[in-house]
Formats: structure tokens, C-alpha cells, sequence
């Protein structure tokens, strides 16, 4: 994908490993961030960091120069998407518990990886309809169910979860649905899914892969081969398309659903009240 002269560069990034001094690394990621105009999230962790970030080419540059030259993340790995205004509104720099809440303390991605398998790998075992091995793939989406309802790979198992925290025990009640079978879990960036796939091995899981670098990196490297609709972001562009473009739906600002453009001529749209899905919910009660 070519940047346009006029664009911004959005990045999303994140890597696990102990990290330690948090609340006075803060104020020197804010201080950097303020002086080149950044604007995003950067949440800090015991267990890593994690990133979503959108200034200027040279901007964005120089931050990932400055952030690499920490030994920790002269690897840190980045996926990029552009666009013509900077997708966050603020600034904010967070110290959380955890890079995703999972609430599996045990699970610590830094002392080792599930499998992954690469977006092209990907493409091709769904092309042949099974692995190298010759066992039929199962696509596990790890995101909540309102971030499936704006797309996600074909015949995928969604499990309707509505926090992550909820994942664990409801791929555990599935075991042997998914026994003899090689299961790729998959989220937007490789967050979710790294967790997941490392605590599905712990439970028994004999056959289990996370797709490296998510959705948008899988957007990235192959399109949209496979996978039906956008993918959910977490800024004001709602959603990508598979070519990286922001899509033309919005999020509703009460129940956060995805509003299509058809939705948004729905009288029951009304611009941070309601949605159709939202007011619907709250006629039945009423």
C-alpha cells in the first residue's frame, strides 16, 4: 500500500517483556509524544507495552527510533495504515496491570510462544482447505462480538464473548469439538490471540497456532482472501477495510455497535444517543 504525501502514518505495535520502572518511564513517553504532535494510546505493563499511535511520516519515525533505542524493543515490530487526518483526538499514556486483561497470571508470552503462522501460510492452508499436514483448519476468533459482527475470516467459530477475560473458560468447554483438528486463533494485532493460543496449549490443545501479526497484518501481506467484511479498530475510523482504508461505518457512541450507512439514515440514529441496535434493546424493555 502507498502512503499518500498528505497522509498519516497509524501505527500499532506491542511486544511482551518484563518491564519495570513504569511511572517514571511515563512522563519521558508523554514528553516525547507532546514534542512531536503524536496522538494515540501507549499503555505500559509489567508484562510490555502496547502501542497505537498516528502522527506524520517523520514523526512516527523518529518515536520508533527513540522507543528501539531501549534494548528491550530494537524488535519492536509495527503495522502501518494511512490516512488523511490523524486517527486518535488525544493523547494518553497509561499505566495498566496487564498489555490485554486476561486474568491468567501464568500465562506469560515472554518466556515463550505458541506456534504462529504467517499471513501467506495462512492463505494458502485455507486455499487447500488443510494444513501441511493435511488436517482440516479451524479459524477461533479471540475479540469481543461486536468487534466479529464488522467482519472476520469465513466459517470462523465465534464464540460470542463479550470481554476476553470470558475466552478461557469457553475454549475449554470446546476441546473436543476441536480435537484432530489445527486451530488458528486470530485477533486484530496478534494480542489476543498470542495469549490465547499459549493458554490452549496449557489445556491440551495439541494443534494450535496464533495468526503473526493479526488481521491487519494478514490485510497487510494477502488482503482480503477469506475473510468477509472490515476489521474493527479502536479509533475514530471504526473499521478497515482490507486494502487499509478506513470503512465508511461509524461506532455508536452509547452501545459501541458498528452503524452500517444504512443504519445511520434510521431515524433511531441519533449522533452519540443512540443506534437502531441500542434503541430497540431499549424499547423491548421499556
Amino acid at each position: 500500500m502507498q502512503e499518500s504525501t498528505t497522509s498519516f502514518v497509524n501505527i500499532a505495535a506491542y511486544k511482551f517483556i518484563t518491564f519495570e520502572g513504569l511511572e517514571a518511564l511515563r512522563p519521558q513517553y508523554q514528553e516525547i509524544c507532546a514534542a512531536l504532535g503524536l496522538k494515540g494510546t501507549i499503555l505500559l505493563t509489567p508484562e510490555g507495552i502496547n502501542l497505537f499511535l498516528s502522527g506524520t511520516r517523520t514523526h512516527i519515525d523518529q518515536f520508533l527510533a527513540w522507543v528501539r533505542s531501549d534494548a528491550r524493543f530494537a524488535d519492536l515490530e509495527v503495522k502501518e495504515s494511512y490516512s488523511a487526518e490523524q486517527s486518535h483526538k488525544r493523547m494518553l499514556v497509561k499505566i495498566k496491570k496487564e498489555i490485554i486483561t486476561m486474568r491468567m497470571p501464568l500465562i506469560q508470552p515472554e518466556l515463550g510462544r505458541a506456534p504462529a503462522v504467517s499471513p501467506r501460510d495462512l492463505k494458502r492452508w485455507l486455499d487447500q482447505g488443510h494444513d501441511d499436514a493435511g488436517k482440516p483448519v479451524v479459524m477461533v476468533d479471540t475479540r469481543n462480538a461486536f468487534e466479529v459482527d464488522v467482519g472476520t475470516f469465513d466459517n470462523t467459530i465465534d464464540y460470542r464473548i463479550e470481554k476476553f477475560t470470558e475466552f478461557p473458560q469457553v475454549i475449554a468447554a470446546n476441546r473436543e469439538a476441536l480435537a484432530d483438528k489445527t486451530v488458528v486463533t486470530f485477533c486484530t494485532g496478534g494480542i489476543r490471540c498470542e495469549k490465547a493460543a499459549i493458554h490452549m496449549q496449557k489445556i491440551g490443545y495439541d494443534s494450535v497456532y496464533q495468526l503473526e501479526g493479526g488481521i491487519l497484518k494478514y490485510f497487510e501481506e494477502v488482503g482480503g482472501a477469506h475473510y468477509t467484511g472490515d476489521c474493527f479498530v479502536f479509533d475514530y475510523r471504526t473499521a478497515l477495510t482490507p486494502e487499509l482504508q478506513p470503512s465508511v461505518t461509524v461506532q455508536c457512541f452509547a452501545c459501541r455497535a458498528v452503524v452500517t450507512p444504512r443504519q445511520q439514515l434510521d431515524p433511531r440514529y441519533v449522533y452519540e444517543v443512540s443506534c437502531p441496535q441500542c434503541s430497540q434493546r431499549i424499547t423491548s424493555v421499556t
